[in-house]
């Protein structure tokens, strides 16, 4: 991981992910997990956050309570609001993340989707906070598979979910 002056700042992924590894269909997640938006909205409040634009337009505005980092490779794309900032590759947008997190006295930045951003972030990335849907499910935007010898699970809460698949939060420290 690269070393800078922020060492102390985490890169937290948040993701929910299938155990076929998919994460999106047709734009956005395909399972209703009201308890896991719950959790992503707990573990983001007051957080710098990294996303995609296609993350960002299916989402469809920021969120309220925490400054957006857009990465896109289109320079032209451009959004107009005080919580939005647009950087062009990762290493910008994980450099910025880590300057308003220091700004804003808390000690992680946000990666929160979509699948290339994950895969762009994971050299930074210091934990997942991973959301294990306990299925196969049909999805057209899937996870790389976490290098296992690379993470090891600090804690995991199985949810019984009567409407539909069950799943576990697992969080994930780099080994």
């Amino acid at each position: 991981m690269p070393a800078n002056n922020n060492d102390r700042i985490e890169r937290v992924a948040v993701v929910a992910a299938a155990q076929n590894g998919a994460i999106g269909k047709d734009g956005w997640m395909p399972w209703e997990l009201p308890e896991d938006l719950k959790r992503f909205k707990a573990l983001t409040l007051g957080k710098p956050m990294i996303m995609g634009r296609v993350t960002f337009e299916a989402i469809g505005r920021p969120l309220p309570k925490r400054t957006t980092i857009i990465v896109t490779r289109d320079r032209d794309w451009t959004f107009d609001h005080d919580n939005v900032r647009v950087c062009h590759d990762m290493e910008s947008a994980i450099k910025l993340g880590d300057e308003i997190a220091a700004r804003d006295g808390v000690n992680e930045v946000i990666i929160a989707g979509g699948a290339q951003i994950y895969h762009l972030a994971l050299p930074f990335t210091t934990r997942y906070e991973l959301t294990e849907v306990h299925a196969d499910i049909d999805g057209d935007t899937f996870l790389d598979p976490l290098p296992r010898e690379e993470w090891r699970e600090i804690a995991r809460q199985k949810i019984a979910n009567p409407d539909g698949p069950d799943y576990s939060f697992v969080t994930l420290d780099r080994v």
